[in-house]
């Protein structure tokens, strides 16, 4: 069995109302596929779902879905499990490193919205009882098997 981590993971931000929402969710987590600090490196993989969270108060249209207006930012969320290889890593450790490249990857897509990304360590019940049955799956292309098999466990 691999050593790994595995870390529950909420990511939050505004983005422009025609995001591609799966094309987030892949930048998202593709961005973990390598963490670290400085010159230390270790792999990482994201499992989860990613989906919209409408604002109170925006307008509904006739199926009662929140319709934002043109130049209005959405809010999207992505939750799900990252999991990284080796020991020794608390999981503020690898908080701290993943909302690094999560916060570098959003913003050179999509630019400087106002905010920068929300990441932070949430319960591994949350994840299963927060997710949507809408969320539309994504994983890190490309991540260690060992590594995909680890999080998939999880899902």
């Amino acid at each position: 069995m691999l050593d790994s981590l595995i870390v529950p993971l909420l990511v939050t931000t505004d983005l422009p109302p025609d995001t591609d929402l799966t094309g987030f969710g892949r930048l998202v987590a593709d961005a973990v596929r390598l963490l670290g600090r400085g010159e230390t490196s270790y792999p990482g993989c994201l499992h989860g779902g990613v989906f919209w969270l409408d604002r109170p108060g925006a307008p509904l249209s006739e199926g009662g879905v929140a319709v934002p207006s043109a130049d209005e930012l959405r809010f999207a969320a992505l939750i799900g499990y990252l999991s990284i290889a080796g020991s020794g890593r608390s999981s503020k450790e690898v908080v701290v490193d993943a909302r690094e490249v999560i916060t570098r990857a959003v913003a050179g897509r999509y630019g400087e919205l106002g905010s920068p990304a929300a990441v932070m360590a949430i319960r591994a019940e949350d994840v299963r009882e927060r997710t949507p049955v809408a969320a539309l799956p994504v994983r890190t292309s490309g991540a260690d098997a060992g590594l995909v098999a680890v999080s998939r466990s999880y899902v």
